[in-house]
């Protein structure tokens, strides 16, 4: 593949710089003339020359506080149906061997089998928006959320609510994101189309909340509809905004929050959606914004071609600020065919003097080998009790939500994921590079994380104030359902591990059946601005077998303690980094640990039985029986658990026929019990050889 290059880069700069002056006072013109244009335009007041753009709203406004807008009507409900789906991105990458596997659950373990991890219980934990997302009634719900002072706010297609953080308590909603726009007309009003996201601006303590939108409802979608409440408060008014793009098909925004601007990422496509044009940068004014007056947005070079891989925003996080004068950073999906790297661009907006606005390559920081995960097909994450043409979509063409910025003041990290095939099964792999605005940029450490034939995917990745990094993901198998959990490192873990180990946010006990496959866009961890410690995390799951039934969970934890940090103020202020000080470990909720000896028996040609003992360890105060299955046998083979279910340990046998094929077969045990249901598997081996 042709990379987008520094030459490509300084290129398009000139062709910018020279298009903008030569359009100049054809700019000015127009400006006059859109004077007269109505509010309510189809369009925004947009400039463009040679993929060059910037315009200002459509219309802003203020508008009434969400508490006092009339509740969503059944009557809005839309048919079933499958929300917006993904074009397809080009498939270039050539599969590698993956040098950063994590083959355990944490970095003291020698084997494959799950032990007690380090992590905390979750401290809150609670269900959010269910089925249908109020207007959309559409799978996936495309989860994230965001967190305040004092509020959690969670948002899906299609809809929002405000919960009390302490006591998960609802405030305000489940609402229709679209009702956000009430009165406001056009675009955002009658043809919001969901892929919302919701921030936090811990700078100015405001919340954003976003989708995008239809100008017709034949039409692709080309409106983003931004809203910036006006206090603390999300549950009050908000300045609201209407932005027109072009005619393309602008899909999956994601945005994040830097000094100066709301920047935003698309990945666009052709009006008809067939025909994928790279990735888009956006800005918009974020100095305007947050204090209701008329905004503009800057996209300096158009959509980078159908050749270069999608990218994400970095999303600022903690109280010190990057560097004075700092660009807005990108970081692409190395999806590259050769040297596939993590291309990291810079953005400098000039919404004063939008000619001025520059997107440039920085840095190509080279990224690990890795194969891809099922680019064919979208149907490949298996679940228990559904056949194989119900597997979910992995989505392993992209870095998923969020990317998240941190400034230590001796270093600046970016900290992201994405998913990829490792051994067979769906792994994550995540990543923190360094000093992505001043330079040099590296990769400071990267892992796939797959410590078992479990599959995991769908995840996202944050740091905390003292350095330790988070990854929320969901979890599934052909023996168990969905689930929502996580996992982590301290900062004073070996690089490139997640060494203490992963816990369960919630275990799902259904899976999803048809609904196109789809298991939403992207979920969201995103860390408390109070403590700058607390984690908080966001994804859905099923509570039975069902399609168009998804249901979502919310849940905060700590990996380690931290002292409250100020309110940020837009001011650098570097500070040293904090030496790590992890707790000490709490004492763990009710769960248990399955572990199976030996790891492998072999048996000869003739058959006969594998004799195994699976070990149940409780932790806290959990002492209820767990009830055993097996998968994963070849045909042919039979095992049977003596007791089950079982308080401490069972004897497994394994019977295996003399037809049963040499080889090597991996099975797993999954052990379910407790209230909730804890779910936990391990794996093992039987040999069958054609020796005597």
């Amino acid at each position: 593949m042709k990379k987008y290059s520094n030459s490509r880069s300084a290129f398009l700069n000139c062709r910018f710089l020279l298009g903008f002056v030569l359009f100049s006072a054809g700019f000015v013109l127009a400006l006059m003339s859109l004077t007269a244009r109505s509010s309510l335009s189809a369009q925004s007041p947009t400039g463009e020359s040679n993929g060059n753009k910037f315009g200002s709203s459509y219309r802003n406004d203020v508008s009434p506080p969400l508490r006092e807008l009339p509740p969503w009507s059944e009557a809005d409900r839309k048919e079933e149906h499958e929300a917006n789906e993904n074009p397809k991105i080009p498939h270039r990458h050539k599969d590698e061997a993956d040098p950063v596997i994590q083959n355990r659950h944490s970095a003291n373990s020698s084997t494959l089998n799950a032990v007690a991890p380090n992590l905390a219980a979750a401290l809150s934990n609670f269900d959010g928006i269910p089925f249908p997302g109020v207007g959309c009634n559409c799978a996936p719900p495309d989860t994230n959320g965001a967190v305040g002072k004092t509020q959690y706010v969670q948002i899906v297609n299609e809809g929002y609510q405000v919960f009390d953080k302490t006591t998960g308590n609802s405030v305000l909603g489940p609402n229709s994101i679209s009702s956000i726009w009430t009165g406001f007309g056009g675009a955002c009003e009658t043809g919001g189309n969901g892929d919302p996201v919701i921030l936090y601006d811990h700078l100015a303590d405001r919340w954003v909340v976003t989708q995008f939108a239809k100008a017709a409802s034949n039409g692709p979608v080309t409106d983003e509809c931004v809203a910036v409440s006006t206090t603390a408060d999300a549950t009050g008014s908000y300045y609201r905004y209407g932005f027109h793009l072009g005619s393309n098909f602008y899909d999956y925004p994601h945005l994040s929050v830097w000094l100066d601007g709301y920047y935003m990422s698309m990945n666009v496509f052709n009006s008809t959606g067939t025909s994928y044009l790279g990735p888009q940068a956006f800005a918009f004014d974020r100095t305007k914004m947050i204090v209701g007056l008329p905004a503009s947005f800057v996209s300096p070079v158009g959509p980078l071609g159908g050749s270069v891989d999608p990218f994400l925003p970095a999303d600022l996080d903690g109280p010190t600020l990057p560097p004075g004068g700092a660009p807005a950073t990108f970081v692409g999906f190395p999806g590259q065919s050769i040297n596939p790297n993590y291309t990291t661009y810079h953005f400098h907006a000039d919404f004063a003097t939008p000619a001025n606005s520059t997107f440039t390559t920085f840095a190509n920081p080279t990224a690990a080998g890795y194969t891809s995960l099922c680019p064919t097909t979208r149907a490949c994450v298996p679940q228990a009790g559904v056949i194989s043409s119900s597997y979910l979509d992995g989505i392993g063409d992209r870095l998923m939500f969020r990317l998240a910025y941190r400034n230590f003041g001796d270093h600046e990290s970016v900290v992201g994921n994405y998913t990829v095939n490792a051994n067979g099964v769906a792994g994550v792999r995540w990543f923190e590079l360094r000093n992505v605005t001043a330079g040099p940029v590296s990769v400071y450490q990267e892992s796939t994380y797959q410590p078992d034939s479990i599959w995991r995917w769908m995840g996202s990745a944050a740091m905390d104030g003292q350095g330790n990094i988070a990854i929320g993901f969901s979890a599934s198998s052909s023996g168990i359902k969905p689930q929502i959990r996580y996992a982590a490192r301290l900062a004073t873990d070996p690089l490139n591990t997640l060494g203490q180990g992963e816990a369960h946010l919630y275990d799902g006990t259904g899976s999803q059946s048809g609904t196109g496959n789809r298991w939403g866009d992207y979920s969201a961890l995103v860390v408390d601005p109070v403590d700058d410690a607390t984690f908080w995390y966001t994804n859905e799951y099923y509570a039975s077998n069902a399609s168009f039934n998804w249901r979502t969970r919310i849940g905060s934890f700590k990996v380690a303690s931290a002292s409250p940090t100020p309110t940020p103020t837009p001011t650098p202020t570097p500070t040293p980094t904090p030496t790590p000080t992890p707790t000490p470990t709490p004492t763990p909720a009710p769960d248990f640990a399955l572990a199976i000896t030996p790891s492998s028996v072999t048996l000869n040609r003739g058959g006969g039985t594998a004799s195994y003992t699976v070990t149940i360890t409780p932790a806290g105060t959990f002492n209820s029986p767990v009830t055993l299955s097996i998968s994963g046998l070849p045909s042919g083979a039979s095992g049977t658990f003596s007791p089950n279910p079982a308080t401490q340990s069972s004897d497994l046998k394994v019977t295996v026929a003399s037809s049963v094929s040499k080889g090597t077969y991996t099975f797993t045990v999954t052990g379910m019990g407790g209230s909730p249901t804890k779910t936990h598997t391990a794996t093992a081996k039987l040999v069958k050889t054609q020796k005597p």
